[in-house]
């Protein structure tokens, strides 16, 4: 079985597209397969938050590349990303949480990220429908949000005028050692390497993979153009961030191009069913309520659940599987898929084209859970 492409990247979500963007960019031949659509999976049910996060030096090292490359591609990406850069504020609700905003900004102006603290009165300037009384807040201004699906096609498209070639339709039973891969209907396509950047499915397609599903559910209200300026992130999202085994919600919102809003967030560990879970759906809005009151006057157009691949360091596994040097992967981004997309194409194609990375790969590598089971 010859091979007549060099990477499939299984999986045309916005990780898969990055990657197959950057590797098509460095010369190789790919082919992109997916069952779905394109972004019809993780990438569909994900909030498009590009922000820099630091629970750890691996995962700011690869957010703050990951935004780096967003800013440098956001003049490229055209009307159709719906790519703002609206900034993050993080709001404090008391002064353990005014604690966590300053150890933040200390942390992000040590790495050269830039950041603002605000007091009570400044986070109620910026933001006149929160709740009155917030201790303070975290403004970082070059994050912004982008609409994923269409990023994704985005990101395929250039790596079609690169040479790619995309199959959608194509369901994928597993990864070949030898390289390539094996379809539903039994028959194979051989490459120099596959990489399975399936997100929460990944596992069905690699065996033993320490990656779980997340389910979390979005709701997206009627337009309403200036009723929240910047992504909102109560400091309590990184204490239900942190849980692997409780159910958590959190408030968490962002401003649409098109003037609509986008309120999160849940988190639910091993739930199979993707159907929207009404109790956490109400806790997850009660919350909301909370923080932005005038939130119950608007009118939800759409209420959605899905899935992210989650992996137990919170960081995601980019590089050569366990199985061997012909299986790759590009999983277990959690809830951080859409931010480290393109740090994760760029960081999988200086791999495998022997570049220097940018960033260090080592924690990354998915060679660090080699023997643990998921």
């Amino acid at each position: 079985m010859s091979p007549s492409h060099d990477v499939i990247v299984v999986g045309a979500g916005i990780v898969g597209a990055a990657c197959a963007a950057e590797c098509a960019g460095g010369g190789l031949k790919v082919l992109v397969l997916d069952q779905g659509p394109i972004g019809g999976g993780a990438t569909g049910a994900g909030m498009g938050h590009i922000v820099v996060m630091d629970d750890s030096e691996a995962q700011l090292a690869l957010t703050a590349f990951s935004r780096q490359l967003w800013l440098e591609r956001r003049p490229r990406l055209g009307p159709d990303a719906e790519s703002v850069i609206c900034g993050t504020l993080w709001v404090a609700a008391d002064a353990e949480e005014m604690a966590e905003v300053r150890r933040k900004h200390g942390v992000y102006a040590e790495h050269g990220i830039r950041s603002e603290v605000l007091t009570g009165a400044a986070v109620a300037d910026a933001e006149p429908n929160l709740r009155a009384g917030m201790a303070g807040g975290l403004r970082v201004p070059d994050d912004g949000v982008v609409y994923p699906p269409c990023v994704a096609r985005l990101l395929l498209e250039e790596a079609q005028r690169q040479g790619a070639q995309i199959r959608l339709g194509a369901a994928v039973r597993g990864l070949l050692a030898e390289g390539g891969v094996q379809l539903e209907d039994g028959s194979r396509l051989a490459a120099g390497c596959a990489v399975n950047a399936a997100g929460p499915w990944s596992p069905a397609l690699t065996p033993g993979l320490p990656v779980r599903k997340r389910k979390g559910h979005l709701v997206v209200t009627d337009r309403a153009p200036g009723f929240v300026r910047h992504q909102i992130v109560e400091l309590g999202y990184l204490k239900s961030a942190h849980s692997l085994s409780q159910d958590s919600v959190a408030f968490n919102i962002q401003p649409r191009q098109t003037g609509q809003v986008l309120i999160g967030s849940s988190r639910q560990f091993d739930v199979g069913s993707a159907g929207v879970d009404v109790p956490i759906l109400g806790r997850m809005l009660g919350r909301a309520f909370e923080y932005m009151p005038g939130l119950a006057r608007l009118r939800a157009t759409r209420v959605w659940s899905g899935h992210r691949p989650a992996t137990p360091d919170k960081l995601p596994l980019i590089g050569p599987s366990a199985e061997g040097s012909r299986i790759w992967l590009a999983t277990g981004h959690e809830g951080l898929g859409i931010t480290t997309s393109l740090g994760t194409g760029r960081l999988l194609a200086d791999l495998l084209l022997g570049r220097t990375p940018a960033i260090p790969a080592g924690p990354y590598l998915p060679s660090r859970f080699q023997g643990e089971k998921p």
